[in-house]
């Protein structure tokens, strides 16, 4: 909010110095007389479309490769779903056979845990959604062809849709010395959230200045309907971040997974139970500056009042980041980013007044 700020206020600030440094010159007078008006302002409908595809995610814990992590009490039908027949029919046979639902913790062993160092999650990724919102354009015009434009509007709240499923791939071992140090494998995609569960993952409050020279073929007091040439550079800002509560309720079940393997309890990681940590989430996303390029026209009613449409496009993307980590001890566990390609289609219409 206040780089936003600071930016409007840097570029009044230019507008400012411009008008006085150049108030003597016949291109940039303020005095009347030279055939059109110096300042203008108009008001309308503006529609973003973002063009982007979703990009993957990638995905890293604290848990370091070949880590060890006592088993403990754990349900048969968690060790029987990760644990890897053919590498040892014998073994997965006895745990087959035991009686009642739980391995106990003397014959579940120790388990070497890989593949929840880092991964990237294919299929996946975020897409922004379409908006509509207020859109204001301010123009200083140094000359009857070139001017100067300031494109604002109401910060508009933009649904940012999930795509894929993210799923962690644990491999490993589970040596088990009671069993003479026999052991068995283990590999098994664990489930952590479907992203596209819900109409939206996020949401978050875009701001989106933008800064433009313009070039206006015609000319005023001949031609009423004048097509313009634009390019500048776009800021985006994004505040008010908020992830979907059923998949923010996964992620935090994903830090007990971690913060349970962490604490020697490997088996209550596959058992999805609660851990020692206290998960908090928190969501970002980097402000990006992109290039932008317009085609418009104006038509103007009279000297004074106008209507304006243009169409906009922006190669713009913004990176995401999701974090979880153990608000009791403020150790992360889990970060997962993503690029979040917005490439916005930006469509104007609106009217204007000219002073």
């Amino acid at each position: 909010m206040k780089k936003v700020i600071l930016y409007l206020a840097t570029s009044a600030s230019i507008f400012g110095v411009s008008g006085h440094l150049f108030a003597d010159s016949p291109y940039f007078s303020l005095k009347d007389g030279d055939g059109f008006k110096r300042f203008s302002i108009s008001a309308g409908w503006l529609h973003a479309a973002p063009q982007g595809s979703a990009n993957p995610v990638n995905i890293n814990t604290k848990v370091a490769e070949g880590t060890q992590s006592k088993v403990g009490d754990v349900s048969k039908q968690s060790v029987l779903s990760a644990a890897v027949k053919d590498s040892n029919p014998t073994i997965y046979g006895l745990i087959n056979l035991l009686p009642g639902d739980t391995v106990p913790a003397a014959l579940s062993g120790t388990a070497t845990v890989n593949g929840l160092s880092g991964w990237t999650a294919q299929g996946t990724g975020l897409e922004a959604d379409s908006v509509d919102t207020l859109g204001i354009m301010t123009n200083y015009h140094f000359t009857d062809h070139l001017s100067l434009e300031v494109k604002a509007g109401v910060p508009p709240k933009v649904n940012i849709n999930g795509k894929g499923e993210i799923s962690a791939p644990l491999s490993g071992k589970d040596e088990i010395p009671l069993l003479l140090g026999q052991s068995i494998d283990l590999k098994k995609d664990i489930h952590i959230t479907n992203i596209a569960q819900s109409k939206k993952a996020a949401s978050a409050t875009a701001w989106l200045p933008a800064a433009e020279l313009h070039y206006q073929f015609g000319k005023t007091g001949v031609n009423k309907f004048r097509p313009y040439v634009g390019v500048g550079v776009m800021y985006a800002h994004f505040t008010h971040l908020k992830l979907d509560d059923a998949i923010g309720n996964d992620l935090i079940a994903a830090g007990h997974m971690i913060q349970n393997v962490l604490d020697g309890k490997a088996g209550a990681a596959l058992d999805g139970k609660t851990s020692s940590a206290n998960p908090k989430i928190k969501v970002e996303a980097d402000d990006a500056w992109a290039p932008i390029a317009t085609l418009g026209a104006t038509y103007d009613f009279n000297p004074n009042w106008f209507a304006v449409g243009s169409v906009s496009y922006a190669p713009m993307s913004s990176d995401a980041k999701i974090t979880i980590s153990d608000s009791n001890t403020g150790k992360q566990l889990i970060s997962a980013k993503t690029k979040i390609d917005i490439d916005p289609l930006i469509t104007y219409v609106g009217v204007g007044y000219r002073f």
